[in-house]
């Protein structure tokens, strides 16, 4: 009798445990949940609450530091640049060599840059810069204005005038009339950071070039708008250098030079439904200058409309550099009232005079697939080099009408192959390969 008391207390304190377990279990499980959902909310820094008056009058360019300062300490935190507002902002880095990974900048408002002398010093290469980050993301639906037309004119400006506040600052004391230093600031450029996107912003009137990657991987631009006039010195697009595995997407490109421009160092670049004009077109290079090695690989750029610009799609090469530019698709070209549609120049030079040298860098399996309009000059121009002929050319379904007189294509030491019968007809482009080859070739060292 005791013993079947004794297990039935037994019995009855095992399920009270058991269930006392499971409720606490199941407790400590949402309790938990609710937590990891709070901590899932990321953090955001307003610039506005941190000093930043907004009203494009003021120097908010320490309002940004403080805020970025605090963002970076934070994983996947947001900086805010909040719409409807105006930020005056000097030249700023957002460094990362601290910072925690997935930062966003949430560009909604606009940030204009200072047009008077005191304010860059001697000179500056880039106005924002973001630098070795790992995954940063600029996005929004806000302006970056570099304000350039008194760079691109050369002409001295005056500090302004502060209209938020009485009291006398570094911006509204007229301390420098003169001119504007002679190096022209890109307006936003990354450097050594991995996991790069950038997506929907503008960015307008850039003093010099508009968007650069330099030393970066993994990228990701779209939807993005550059407006700039097509007589502005040297405002590219956007500008790699030393950068793989690149994608730039559906995207509006309207500048003073080149709409994207891929320089040494760059492979895995894709580039697809972009608007360029006006501008230069979409160019490789320019390569070797000052007899310097060069590499490009693996370049994809297709589904591509141009208005009005210097060129379609360009491969320029210095004479006397060596390295390489191979394996690049051009596909689905859509050119109104292009100066040249297609050309590759291994004699580029920007200066007044060059110097003929034989050494060169190689051009080799190069393809363009439908590329179709009008041009204004030259439909094909190949001017490859004597030494280091181009190699692995192909055209297929070309079709290019002059808007003025018919112009013959142009080829020198260029080989390849005619896929389809072009418009007008690309007689000049030597079958198969030249009998000597690369003779002061470096191409294999990349």
């Amino acid at each position: 009798m005791k013993s079947m008391k004794l297990s039935t207390f037994i019995l009855i304190t095992a399920t009270v445990i058991s269930i006392w377990s499971s409720s606490f279990e199941r407790c400590s499980a949402t309790q938990a949940k609710h937590w990891r959902k709070l901590k899932a909310v990321p953090a955001t820094y307003n610039v506005l609450d941190y000093g930043a008056k907004g009203d494009g009058h003021a120097d908010d360019t320490k309002a940004f530091e403080l805020a970025w300062a605090a963002a970076c300490k934070m994983e996947a935190s947001t900086m805010v640049v909040p719409s409807g507002s105006i930020f005056l902002v000097k030249p700023i880095s957002f460094s990362g060599l601290n910072c925690d990974p997935n930062i966003v900048f949430q560009l909604d408002g606009k940030i204009i840059a200072p047009t008077y002398a005191a304010a860059w010093g001697s000179g500056t290469l880039q106005w924002l810069e973001f630098t070795k980050l790992n995954k940063i993301t600029i996005k929004g639906k806000g302006v970056i204005d570099g304000q350039g037309s008194v760079w691109w004119n050369d002409s001295p400006t005056n500090n302004p005038t502060s209209k938020s506040t009485n009291t006398t600052s570094q911006f509204s004391i007229q301390a420098n009339s003169g001119k504007l230093p002679s190096t022209k600031p890109t307006a936003l450029r990354f450097y050594g950071s991995n996991g790069v996107t950038v997506t929907d912003i503008t960015i307008k009137n850039s003093q010099q070039t508009h968007l650069k990657f330099d030393s970066c991987t993994n990228v990701h631009v779209s939807n993005i708008n550059v407006s700039s006039p097509g007589n502005s010195p040297n405002t590219d697009g956007i500008h790699l250098q030393n950068s793989q595995d690149v994608g730039i997407y559906s995207s509006t490109l309207a500048c003073g030079d080149d709409c994207v421009s891929i320089q040494s160092g760059c492979s895995n670049i894709y580039v697809d439904n972009v608007n360029c004009g006006p501008g230069h077109g979409m160019s490789i290079g320019s390569l070797g200058r000052e007899n310097t090695k060069a590499c490009v690989t693996n370049v994809t750029i297709r589904d591509i409309t141009l208005q009005d610009t210097l060129t379609g799609v360009r491969i320029k090469t210095h004479q006397g550099g060596s390295g390489s530019v191979q394996n690049v698709m051009f596909s689905n070209i859509q050119v109104s009232r292009v100066e040249t549609p297609i050309i590759i120049d291994q004699y580029y030079c920007d200066k007044g005079k060059c110097q003929n040298n034989t050494s060169a860098v190689a051009v080799s399996n190069i393809h363009y697939i439908n590329v179709k309009g009008t041009y204004t000059k030259e439909p094909v121009h190949f001017a490859c080099s004597d030494n280091l002929p181009c190699t692995g050319i192909t055209l297929d379904t070309i079709q290019l009408q002059s808007s003025s007189s018919e112009v013959v294509p142009f080829c020198w030491e260029a080989y390849g192959e005619l896929k389809t019968k072009t418009v007008p007809p690309v007689d000049c482009l030597e079958k198969g390969n030249p009998s000597s080859i690369g003779i002061h070739s470096n191409k294999i060292s990349c």
